[in-house]
């Protein structure tokens, strides 16, 4: 469920849209404040909370800022550049910009792009990006030109990953569309060819786009007022250059087609998107939300003065140019479910009013002459040349018959040409593609077609729901990678199906895994912890002091220390070893998968108690090294794209612990590690209590703190603690 708050204009006082709308909109190092840079001269920090301008600067007159002001999240600096090559720094106590940091470049700067935890890139005309203290180390230094003088920057975004900023950018060359994508640490660059569908040499598209894996998914607005999204590989495997991408209908007509010009969208989160438009041709142009997952409408507010096709979003706040004013409208997105959605619009029109149609250039056409038919002969031509030009497309009936009797190669061919087609009820013929597919696997138990399933579930239409027998099928045939996909996107898989692929992960062999091909995204930085699953954990020497001192952490000792009084914790040091990774790398990626996965407690223990004691070892080992990392870092988590989170790896310990700690309890190999667990509890309870103590001392002295009514501009106090 989404929901529209109501909105509110910000000072037009000191700040006003020109014809061209406004320049950006980017956030401060601080909550609720935001830098709007307009087209001509001025920069405005606004704090929205108050709705009121914090600071205003403004260069010389004759001189036209010519990119956003961003802020340098590691200084709190503002940036900007004007006249293509002028960059400006300063900061809030600066008035004047003539009399701040100025450097000439010696190439033109398209975008300065600025995000959490990295310094701002700035990225040139050309293609060319640099960080910006290399830049400023040699302001003049040669930019060389990344793409070529024909092609221009549309759109261009930075997104974090694997702590490193990866740049993607858009550009266009007569109706053409290629997108880059480079990785600013490696300084690798791969460049891919957008088939965005032939209407769009008329019209250019509006773009956004998120991290979704391996990818990006970059979403955007036709001309015909539906979303597409394609992905763009963020590392590219095909040593081919110019790679060609197909985009995927992900919204069907959910704007005008014919008011394209004022027209906006932008990803909200996974599953929600905003769309800046008139829905109909005849209708009021206006603010919607749209749920991606179940294609419904969730909310929509009308603009009376109209849009300029301006929309920008930071944390949960839409900003949009509405008439001639910067308009802020707060939203709220809840998490996605069907019974948020059920009784919404799934489109603004009826169901099969409107259709996607296909195109022809009709300029290549030259034996015809459109002209001399009638209305009717005309569409019956459009037809009959359309079938000429894609004669190699199949329908949906003919997919699903070869998909009854042809070979696996055949149907991977037919079926990657199918996906490259816009199709206005994806979601609904994929259901029956995935059902002939797995109907055939089960009647021919030599048929796998492995490459086929992946490119399904790859589209991110598929549920468990819809194919409940695909994850059977993958764990008959021991895929742990399209088992690992399939617990990464659906949302809804059963506690024995979970469980069972958790069997599969724990028990199957290092020679099967090496020679897999699995998503190693959660466990990047690992590799330097892993070690043979077979070692010893005695073996592991490591220490994390926890703020003790070392000590040996053999068995005998840890027996010590389970007979010692609890009030002795604070006199006898205890140390834990930092385990290496009990398993290998592969391994550590397909039980992360299960650990994401989502679960009902009473469903999941009954199944839990039928996987072999050693496995049960294996994985609490595991969580165990987890959760020893996790405390070992100061913001408790660990590296890589969507890791475990401290709270995942505590609640499977403790599900673990529930359904087997009989079992477990009598293993000989266990021993360790239960000791391990209690002792590491035992510490953290000793710690906690000894905060407890100085809690009060602390508490005083920020009361004596708040009595001193002045001090002198140098003093030396001597508090004594007791």
């Amino acid at each position: 469920m989404a929901a529209l708050e109501e909105e509110f204009t910000l000072s037009t006082g000191v700040l006003g849209a020109g014809p061209e709308g406004f320049l950006g909109v980017e956030p401060s190092d601080k909550a609720d404040q935001f830098l709007v840079t307009d087209r001509g001269r001025t920069v405005v920090l606004y704090k929205v909370s108050d709705q009121k301008p914090l600071g205003s600067w403004s260069v010389k007159q004759g001189q036209t800022i010519t990119c956003p002001a961003v802020c340098n999240f590691q200084t709190g600096e503002y940036i900007m550049v004007h006249d293509h090559k002028v960059l400006r720094i300063w900061n809030n106590e600066d008035v004047n910009l003539d009399k701040v940091f100025k450097a000439t470049l010696s190439a033109e700067v398209h975008r300065i792009h600025s995000v959490q935890r990295t310094e701002p890139l700035v990225l040139f005309r050309r293609g060319a990006a640099r960080g910006l203290e290399a830049l400023l180390a040699e302001p003049q230094q040669n930019i060389e030109a990344v793409i070529p003088d024909e092609e221009v920057i549309e759109w261009s975004e930075v997104f974090m990953l694997f702590k490193q900023p990866v740049l993607i950018f858009i550009t266009e060359n007569h109706g053409s569309y290629f997108a880059y994508v480079q990785l600013c640490k490696s300084h690798s660059l791969s460049k891919y060819i957008l088939l965005l569908g032939k209407e769009e040499k008329s019209a250019k598209p509006n773009f956004t786009a998120r991290v979704d894996g391996k990818f990006i998914s970059l979403v955007s607005l036709g001309s015909d007022g539906c979303i597409y999204e394609t992905l763009v590989p963020i590392y590219s495997s095909d040593t081919e250059n110019n790679q060609r991408l197909v985009r995927a209908l992900m919204l069907k007509t959910v704007v005008s087609g014919s008011a394209r010009n004022g027209s906006a969208l932008t990803i909200l989160d996974q599953d929600h998107i905003a769309v800046l438009g008139p829905p109909l041709p005849a209708s009021k142009e206006c603010l919607s939300i749209w749920n991606i997952k179940f294609q419904t409408l969730q909310t929509s507010k009308e603009l009376p003065q109209g849009t300029s096709g301006q929309l920008w979003y930071h944390g949960e706040i839409l900003f949009m140019r509405h008439g001639k004013s910067l308009t802020v409208i707060p939203y709220k997105c809840e998490a996605s479910s069907l019974a948020s959605a059920l009784g919404k619009l799934k489109h603004t029109q009826e169901s099969g009013s409107h259709s996607v149609p296909h195109f022809v250039n009709w300029e290549t056409c030259s034996e015809y002459e459109p002209g001399s038919y009638s209305a009717k002969q005309t569409r019956t031509l459009r037809k009959k040349i359309e079938t000429n030009l894609h004669p190699e497309v199949p329908g949906v009936k003919e997919l699903l018959s070869i998909i009854k009797k042809d070979s696996e190669k055949h149907i991977e061919v037919e079926l990657r040409k199918f996906l490259a087609k816009s199709t206005p009820d994806f979601h609904t013929i994929i259901g029956d593609i995935v059902s002939g597919l797995l109907g055939r696997c089960k009647v021919e138990p030599s048929f796998y077609p492995r490459n086929c399933l992946m490119q399904l579930i790859q589209t991110h239409a598929l549920s468990y729901s819809l194919c409940p027998d695909l994850m059977e099928i993958a764990l008959e045939h021991t895929d742990v990678q399209m088992l690992q996909l399939c617990l990464q996107q659906f949302p809804d898989i059963p506690e024995s199906t979970t469980c069972a692929c958790l069997k599969l992960f724990l028990s199957i062999g290092d020679d099967c895994l090496r020679d897999s091909n699995v998503s190693m995204e959660s466990v990047f930085d690992y590799g330097d912890t892993t070690q043979d699953e077979k070692k010893e954990m005695e073996e592991q020497t490591e220490i994390v002091q926890n703020g003790f001192g070392p000590e040996d952490g053999g068995c005998s000792k840890d027996s010590q220390q389970l007979n010692k009084k609890p009030g002795d914790a604070a006199q006898e040091p205890i140390s834990f070893p930092v385990t290496l990774c009990p398993v290998a790398p592969k391994r550590a990626a397909l039980l992360n998968a299960v650990l994401h996965s989502a679960y009902s407690e009473p469903f999941l223990l009954p199944h839990l108690k039928d996987i072999p004691a050693k496995h049960i070892t294996l994985f609490l080992q595991y969580l165990y090294f987890l959760y020893l990392k996790c405390t070992g870092s100061a913001t408790m988590t660990l590296p890589g794209v969507s890791p475990p989170t401290v709270s995942q790896i505590m609640d499977w310990i403790c599900l673990l612990l529930d359904a087997n700690f009989t079992v477990v309890l009598m293993i000989p190999e266990a021993k360790r590690l239960l000791l391990n667990l209690y002792n590491f509890v035992k510490s953290q309870i000793s710690i906690y209590s000894e905060l407890n103590k100085i809690e009060v001392s602390f508490r005083e002295l920020q009361r004596l703190n708040q009595e001193k009514s002045s001090r002198g501009l140098y003093s030396i106090e001597v508090l004594e603690l007791f």
